[in-house]
């Protein structure tokens, strides 16, 4: 990270990034992500926990390592839930960086942190999946290497509201797929471009679907669990850099005769970051250490509560350093307007703040439901 990601990020482009990926790979830093031995180094999650913190101190860290969503929750659904022939089709490519994927859930009409509100439909005529429907926040599908979405959208409106959904496999080529749009950040377009995106009357393979038709919830929570832990790990990393460049900054500067360290009020911003960002991090380890454990349903509780805490504390401790660096740290001249509107995006992604914190607050209070007051 510091030998090579971090003096490239100011020249960021495609051929840089293969060069990087080269040097990464041959270093043997490549899908350190991917628990499956079958497909992977097979660390644990609380193995690979550091090293993702670490490529989360930059924005294009995860990408050099092959460990950049929405890919990597790509490939663990294929080698969790894919057929041989899904596997071999697109699960070896993605694993050695040949192609990019994406994940098609989100939809621009519905309040998509509710997935009993997916509308877009897929239905089966002969040997074939009809797919039709819009999504937005379709993170990569720009990219020139992308080649696959993995969609989901509504087989059966009539089933139980956990088994109405199914996941299908659509090769970006297929007629009727259409990005719609890029959506900006803030004012940014992420290099990961973030589209909007129409399918219609979009036919696919039926053994392009995952699994069985209805199984497209359950799919989902699988993927977003281990997605959840890595986001929150690389914001940790985000926040630490953001010290980091925080503490540096008021070292060198002054301001009403002695420099911004010794401001009471800076101090006061550099002692509280410190102690949210390790409270985080242990609580991430743990969630992380459980998944290993116990997997991702018994650990849905710390999952969620990583979820609201981690994105919460990068936003602040960047936050504080912005104000610390003052007009530099809301210019191009530091990465930190572009670390505070990635973690306030991830307040949203991969669901809502509120969402967890009813989640969270559901299962404590089931805790407590017989007990005398």
């Amino acid at each position: 990270m510091d030998a090579e990601v971090l003096p490239n990020e100011g020249r960021y482009d495609a051929a840089v990034m293969d060069e990087l990926q080269g040097r990464a790979r041959g270093a043997g830093l490549w899908n350190l992500f991917m628990t499956d031995p079958r497909w992977g180094p097979g660390l644990s999650n609380l193995e690979y926990a550091p090293l993702a913190e670490q490529m989360g101190r930059s924005l294009i860290g995860p990408e050099v390592f092959n460990c950049n969503a929405p890919d990597t929750g790509n490939m663990e659904v294929l080698a969790r839930y894919g057929s041989p022939a899904q596997q071999e089709r697109w699960l070896v490519p993605l694993l050695e960086g040949e192609i990019r994927s994406c994940f098609s859930m989100t939809e621009p009409d519905v309040a998509s942190s509710d997935a009993r509100n997916i509308r877009a439909s897929i239905y089966r005529d002969g040997d074939e999946y009809v797919i039709n429907g819009r999504k937005w926040w379709t993170t990569g599908a720009a990219r020139p290497r992308c080649r696959l979405s993995i969609f989901i959208g509504v087989t059966d409106a009539n089933a139980e509201p956990h088994r109405r959904q199914s996941m299908v496999l659509v090769p970006l080529e297929t007629p009727g797929v259409q990005i719609v749009r890029h959506l900006n950040v803030f004012g940014y377009e992420p290099a990961e471009s973030h589209c909007e995106m129409a399918f219609s009357e979009v036919r696919v393979p039926a053994e392009n679907l995952l699994q069985e038709e209805g199984d497209g919830f359950r799919i989902a929570q699988g993927r977003l669990g281990p997605g959840r832990i890595h986001h929150c790990l690389r914001l940790i990393g985000m926040a630490e850099r953001a010290l980091g460049l925080m503490c540096r900054r008021v070292v060198g500067r002054v301001a009403f005769g002695k420099p911004l360290s010794e401001q009471g009020v800076i101090q006061e911003w550099i002692a509280r970051s410190r102690v949210e960002i390790e409270q985080a991090r242990l609580l991430t380890l743990k969630a992380a250490w459980m998944m290993d454990e116990v997997g991702a349903a018994e650990a849905r509780t710390e999952i969620a509560a990583i979820k609201v805490v981690a994105p919460t504390v990068a936003q602040n401790v960047v936050d504080r350093a912005i104000q610390a660096f003052g007009g530099a740290g809301v210019c191009q001249d530091t990465p930190l307007p572009e670390f505070w509107a990635h973690a306030r995006t991830l307040r949203l992604a991969d669901g809502p703040d509120e969402v967890h914190l009813m989640s969270l607050a559901r299962r404590e209070l089931s805790r407590h439901l017989d007990a005398e007051v």
